[in-house]
């Protein structure tokens, strides 16, 4: 569902992509800005502090890496990369500079209509609420007593897990990359031992499939290879 208003700025070089992206978000009620090169999205930024970005990565001017940091230095607007660069290398610095999300040319309008508004809704997380609670599909987290549960049912966490599973919950609709991840939970010198995260994330998907057997909540964990995780929106079961 559309966001009524939502101002997103494309900045992609390719003005034939450009146009049809903005035409169709247009279309669907969004208010949409346009740049051609890093400079010009930076100004417009600036000026007029969109609701999320669609970033290219090969603009004319600089990388589109330079926006993403400058962006992410005092703003936490959610960046969708598109980008024809598909190499996983090219993924990773994108998101491991502050990008929530990539999306690979040549795309469909539909998909990227769905990443945009994702991001929209998730813009500040799943946050704790007024209760102290972060829900995500059946999963609820008891911040305040570091307790997890799946519906009515306990599940049972090592404190390193724990906040594993709370770091990933709280950035619903994201794509972590397992450096950020590492980081996060066990510290900088950690960043590049992804071994740790790949048995830590089995070890909490078979707890949380021991407690909801429909498979609803360890689907809520979506590995992406080669990057890391992205955080579902339902937890509904792989067919």
């Amino acid at each position: 569902m559309t966001t009524p208003g939502a101002h997103v700025l494309i900045v992609e070089d390719d003005g034939a992509t450009r146009r049809s992206v903005a035409a169709n978000l247009a279309a669907h009620g969004y208010r949409v800005l346009e740049a051609g090169d890093v400079r010009s999205g930076l100004r417009s930024w600036e000026a007029s502090r969109p609701d999320v970005i669609l970033l290219d990565l090969g603009l004319p001017d600089a990388d589109g890496l330079v926006l993403i940091r400058r962006v992410r230095h005092d703003s936490t607007t959610p960046i969708l990369v598109l980008s024809a660069r598909d190499a996983e290398p090219d993924k990773v610095a994108a998101l491991e500079a502050g990008a929530d999300d990539y999306v690979t040319k040549p795309f469909g309008l539909p998909e990227l209509r769905a990443r945009v508004g994702a991001l929209l809704r998730r813009a500040g997380g799943a946050a704790a609420d007024q209760t102290g609670k972060i829900v995500l599909g059946p999963v609820v987290i008891d911040v305040a007593h570091r307790a997890v549960r799946v519906g009515a049912n306990p599940v049972e966490l090592t404190p390193r897990e724990y906040e594993l599973l709370k770091t990933m919950l709280s950035q619903p609709g994201r794509l972590l990359t397992r450096g950020r991840l590492l980081r996060a939970v066990w510290g900088a010198a950690y960043g590049d031992e992804g071994h740790y995260l790949h048995v830590y994330v089995s070890r909490i998907r078979r707890k949380l499939d021991a407690a909801d057997p429909s498979g609803r909540a360890s689907a809520l964990i979506v590995a992406e290879p080669g990057v890391g995780y992205r955080i579902g929106e339902g937890g509904e079961p792989a067919s």
